[in-house]
């Protein structure tokens, strides 16, 4: 099956009410947990990448060309959407260049006008490309990839307006932060998440920062209209304490336990555990 643009998944997601979960790509062992993850979940997926993590690992088209390659080694059936996340207006057309069916730009650092000017000009060249398109307004919390937002609640008009261009998802500030929440954080504004929704028109939501946030938050901001929720950091926690834990029983130390393949595949299985168990939360799994 080949990578897919979201127009169909996010259609799917609306009529039957769950949300896709969105995994960002950090390395090879991120690419095969998560697409194992969908396959043995029955689950759409959304695989993205940033900035640094593309840089990494070779650019967008080398990150494109291995997710496929996976796909069809691994045999991989369900639906895989690959997008470029928090890109800058030349990173989201360079993932377009390079083949990505999704997109986001987050113009949410700018002044507004031009964020609004931007998004249109890329709503024209993603129907161009049929490819989706994810905006932001109102400036997630916290930090991801060099990206620092202010966290701020998101502004109605402003996202009447975005809506309005014909973009595909919307990215709305409701309290959510990227990273590990803070001792004290107040939990998601359903309150500014319902009005967003009304003032979207059913326009798609995506949930930013959804490591960490508890189960029956996320449940109701699905019911309230999110179709995509995006997770890393909490995927990162437990890949990195499995391989913690590798490390500190001596199994490096054993036989050729010093081999990547054998040093990283219980950081593999910890990172696909958690997008499964996310699967299963946000109601994609069993939808493919």
């Amino acid at each position: 099956m080949p990578i897919a643009s979201a127009h169909a998944t996010l259609r799917d997601a609306t009529q039957r009410g769950y949300a896709v979960g969105h995994f960002n790509l950090n390395h090879m062992e991120s690419m095969r947990a998560y697409l194992l993850g969908a396959e043995e979940a029955r689950s759409p997926v959304i695989l993205a990448v940033s900035r640094g993590p593309a840089a990494y690992m070779g650019g967008y088209r080398t990150v494109l060309t291995t997710v496929e390659g996976f796909m069809g080694y691994l045999g991989i059936t369900v639906p895989v959407v690959l997008h470029v996340d928090h890109g800058s207006y030349d990173e989201a057309l360079a993932g377009l260049d390079a083949g990505f069916k999704s997109v986001m730009f987050d113009g949410s650092a700018l002044p507004f006008e031009e964020n609004l000017d931007k998004a249109a000009r890329l709503v024209e060249r993603c129907r161009q490309h049929g490819a989706t398109l994810e905006c932001e307004v109102g400036s997630i919390g916290g930090e991801e990839d060099g990206v620092t937002g202010r966290g701020e609640l998101a502004d109605l008009e402003q996202c009447r307006r975005l809506a309005a261009l014909g973009i595909d998802m919307l990215a709305a500030g409701i309290g959510n932060v990227h990273g590990q929440y803070p001792a004290g954080w107040r939990g998601l504004d359903f309150e500014r998440l319902a009005d967003v929704a009304h003032a979207t028109q059913g326009t798609p939501l995506v949930l930013h920062g959804g490591s960490g946030v508890p189960e029956e938050m996320v449940r109701r901001a699905i019911e309230l209209g999110v179709r995509k929720v995006n997770v890393n950091t909490e995927c990162l926690v437990a890949f990195t304490a499995a391989v913690r834990r590798y490390v500190e029983a001596g199994r490096d130390r054993e036989g050729k336990g010093y081999l990547p393949q054998a040093l990283l595949a219980d950081g593999l299985e910890a990172a696909k555990r958690v997008a499964m168990e996310k699967m299963a939360l946000f109601g994609s799994a069993g939808k493919a």
